[in-house]
This record gives C-alpha cells, structure tokens and sequence, in this order.
C-alpha cells in the first residue's frame, strides 16, 4: 500500500486543476525539481507525475520539467500525459522513468498497451479516468462509450503493472475518494489498482488501511497535500502500521 504524492505538470509549474479544467489551475509550486525532492525528504517512496499540457497535445510537452525531476529525486517516478506511442515509451523509460502511464491510448489501440507491456515487463501503467461511469479521453476533454470495468479487462493477463483509477467528478475538489467504484474495480479485476481523485483528508487514509482496500496498491494525493490537509508523517505512520498488519 502506496501514497503517491502528485505533481501535475502545466507550463512547466507544479499545479493542481479543479475537475480536470486547465482553466482552473492553481500553481503551487514553480519549481517542481524542488517539489519532488521535498516529497522525498517527508518520506514518501514514489511519485506520481502528469504531464497535463502533454496529454492534451498528444505528446510531451513538458519533459524538460520531468527531466529535472528525474535529476532530483531518487525515488521512482512513474508519468502519464501524452504518452502514446511505443517510441514515447521507450523514450521515457531509457530517461529513468519507473513507469509510464497509458491513458488514451488505452482506449484508442489496446493492442498497443499489451504489445508494450510484453516489450517492458512491469513498467507499464493504464490510467482510466471515468466521468459519470464512462471513460475519458484527450486530457479528460473527450467522453468514451467504455464503462470503466469493461476497458480494464481488456488488459488482464497482458501484464499490466497497474490501473490508475480516477473519477474525474471528485478530482481536485477534496470531496473524498469515490471509495464504492474504486473497490468495484478491484474486485473485478486482477490487476492492481491506485485510487486517484478527491483524497481529501487524513479520514481517506484511515479508510485506505482498512481490510477492504488493502488490496489496492494505494492511493495518489495532491491537494490535500499541498493544501496541509494531510499531515506527510502522520498519513505514513498510518499505512505503515496497516502494512504491518498484513504481514
């Protein structure tokens, strides 16, 4: 069980969007290099990082910003945003990525997400971002026919290293996790799967300890963290604790 903190990327600048919407974008950090190595001097084990012009372009448009993470932490980083071919890929994992994210090419070629996933065992990520129980696509500006459910059987035993599970409706206005399709999505696949969207308090990371989500991989945070809502030691404390329990 992981928290991932979150750095979104637009303009080169660490933000945060309200449901999705680069028109609503607060700016917390100008220097995301420093955000990343801040995230791992309070503890945390790994990144979660968006390239959000990208993934509206269709391509990197910030990798001079990921780069410079890259450079300044060692913990692993894994990066969604534009990322829709196997060069990409092979690109940003030769770059020091963990992982990459696919999102819609997820969608658009499936194929391809297997091929990738036989070609970089266990570095390959799919993200699904649902609006209304459907999925999006092009930077959460386009809606899909796919349910959530039904898209991420597609990739059972293709290797899959995890779903990034966001439910656009909660993401970045602290209303909490969409904890009932989260675990909805777990039990019906195999694939391992991280909750995205709404984390909005320390009472999310308690519900993230217990027995029933633990089989999630774990959760990714952004606001909250940034807004002081979660306390970095204390929500770490707490999933170690959990971690504990399991063993």
């Amino acid at each position: 069980m992981i928290l991932f903190p979150a750095i979104d990327l637009k303009d080169g600048q660490c933000v945060r969007l309200k449901l999705g919407d680069m028109e609503q974008a607060t700016v917390y950090n100008p220097d995301p290099a420093a955000q990343a190595r801040a995230f791992e001097e309070q503890g945390f084990e790994w990144l979660h990082v968006v390239d959000l012009n990208g993934a509206f372009a269709g391509e990197t448009v910030n990798g001079a910003a990921v780069d410079a993470i890259l450079k300044a932490t060692k913990n692993p980083v894994q990066l969604g945003g534009g990322i829709r071919t196997l060069e990409h890929i092979e690109n940003w994992l030769s770059r020091g990525l963990k992982r990459v994210i696919l999102g819609t090419v997820a969608v658009r070629d499936p194929a391809l997400v297997i091929e990738a996933c036989r070609k970089f065992p266990g570095r390959v990520a799919v993200g699904i971002d649902a609006k209304g129980g459907k999925v999006a696509v092009e930077g959460w500006a386009e809606a899909s026919e796919l349910g959530v459910v039904e898209l991420a059987r597609k990739f059972e035993g293709a290797g899959v290293a995890a779903i990034i599970y966001t439910d656009i409706d909660r993401d970045g206005i602290l209303t909490g996790i969409n904890w009932a399709s989260t675990l909805e999505l777990a039990d019906a696949v195999s694939i391992p799967v991280i909750a995205s969207g709404g984390l909005a308090s320390m009472d999310d990371i308690r519900r993230m300890t217990e027995p029933d989500a633990q089989k999630l991989e774990g959760a990714i945070s952004g606001r909250a963290l940034y807004d002081g809502r979660i306390d970095p030691k204390e929500a770490l404390d707490l999933i170690r604790e959990a971690r504990k329990g399991k063993l």
